[in-house]
């Protein structure tokens, strides 16, 4: 029974990571569609980054890096 709990925990953890490890978008990321610009043109809400990444909106954050909180 122990060595199932040790072996769920670290399946949840590796888990946890691999998903986290795809992408580095912040809380305060929210990329949203302006088909203003384009067809696939997304805008930052947050920072008003702009980006038109192939297909759906963008993994990682654009803000620059001397505005991070």
């Amino acid at each position: 029974m122990p060595l199932l709990l040790l072996l769920l925990l670290i399946g949840t953890v590796l888990y946890l990571w691999i998903v986290r490890r795809g992408t580095t978008l912040t809380r305060n990321c929210r990329w949203r569609l302006d088909r203003s610009q384009g067809r696939n043109h997304y805008r930052c809400a947050f920072c008003a980054a702009t980006a038109a990444p192939p297909k759906g909106p963008p993994r990682h954050c654009l803000r620059p890096l001397n505005d991070a909180p």
